[in-house]
């Protein structure tokens, strides 16, 4: 199931999950709604990559240690091979093979798989008033551009204060309004000159960046900037902005970045480096974190707080296919498709990776 998804989860992570929840809940039955949801949410709790360490977490719930292993590989595989081939055309052609028609076709089908997981973890998730109201707010927070952690412990908090004080559901989404204030941080340095390359700090870099980093490819571009474009001097910006949108456009995670990266500076040994180092700390922090997820469900006081991240990952969700919406459907065709396959996702239960592939194939078609 991973190695096809992974073959063909174009969209980032909000279309990922939303595959993931269509494959594992609705048609394997594997998880219930409500036990995807906490590891939708346990994976925003922790830095690195949140589709995959929920490919991890499923895998895990599912086989144990192997199924960790399997899933998580299998999902990151097809990607680094796809992007790994890609990164050998850009090196010897200099430029980046067009995916334009391609895309063209595959977001609207994209956007309606989001829809579709958005409705149906939403009525799992907001099953209160009082969740209904902190889902309203998170989603408001997130879109006047919140950090995604302060959304997420604010979340966390409110479930808290209102579980542990009477009345408190009242002021739940008046509390995360009130605390919710982003910040921007930003590491600079600066040498005068490039630092020699090498493979072992190669991995320390991307070993780094999958150890700390929170939040969307974006995020990710700003943290590696940082560090191989301002202080190592390993890559030009034009490079990290081509870097970056070969994660975007081509399918399984957007932190096979990571893949192309690695090629550009150290031919496949270097992609093979760079890919086990940002990959690792998912493994590691899943399989230390994915035994206390049904531990902290049932406790009073945790489950509530899990509650709030998940109704706040919900919004997160929501806005990031919000954006993803207004860049994908431009014109009537587009907005055609994307309805077309709401409709069959919905109506007929069509397996959203034929609507991928079809929606993939009429824009290359069209272009």
């Amino acid at each position: 199931m991973f190695l096809k998804l992974g073959t063909t989860a174009f969209g980032g992570p909000a279309a990922h999950i939303a595959m993931m929840e269509d494959e594992a809940v609705r048609r394997h039955r594997w998880l219930t709604s409500g036990q995807f949801l906490d590891y939708l949410g346990a994976t925003n709790l922790i830095p690195g990559p949140n589709s995959t360490e929920l490919a991890i977490h499923i895998g895990r719930a599912r086989a144990g240690w192997r199924g960790l292993l399997v899933a998580g590989i299998s999902f990151i595989l097809p990607a680094t091979l796809i992007v790994s081939a890609v990164a050998w055309g850009y090196v010897k052609y200099g430029a980046l093979p067009a995916a334009a028609g391609v895309l063209y076709g595959v977001k609207p089908a994209v956007i309606a798989i989001v829809i579709q997981a958005l409705w149906g973890l939403g009525r799992r998730a907001l099953r209160t008033a009082a969740l209904a109201g902190l889902g309203l707010a998170s989603l408001v927070a997130a879109a006047c551009g919140v950090h995604e952690l302060v959304v997420l412990a604010g979340a966390a908090a409110v479930m808290i204060v209102t579980t542990a004080t009477a009345g408190g559901a009242r002021a739940a989404p008046l509390l995360i309004l009130s605390t919710a204030q982003g910040g921007t941080a930003s590491v600079t340095a600066a040498t005068t000159a490039a630092a020699p390359f090498g493979l072992w700090p190669l991995f320390a870099v991307f070993v780094k960046a999958g150890a700390l980093l929170f939040g969307s490819g974006y995020v990710l571009l700003a943290f590696l900037r940082a560090d191989l474009v301002e202080r190592l001097h390993w890559l030009s910006e034009a490079q990290l902005i081509d870097a970056i949108a070969i994660g975007q456009v081509t399918p399984g995670p957007v932190f096979t970045t990571a893949t192309f990266i690695g090629y550009v500076l150290g031919g496949f040994p270097g992609a093979a480096v760079a890919t086990l180092a940002i990959f690792l700390p998912a493994f590691v922090f899943v399989a230390l974190s994915g035994p206390l997820v049904p531990l902290l469900r049932r406790s009073v006081v945790a489950g509530a707080a899990l509650d709030g991240v998940n109704v706040a990952s919900l919004a997160l969700m929501a806005v990031v296919s919000w954006h993803l919406a207004r860049a994908s459907l431009v014109d009537g065709l587009t907005i055609g498709l994307a309805v077309a396959s709401l409709i069959a996702l919905a109506g007929f239960r069509v397996n959203s990776v034929w609507l991928i592939l079809s929606g993939g194939a009429l824009g290359w078609l069209l272009h």
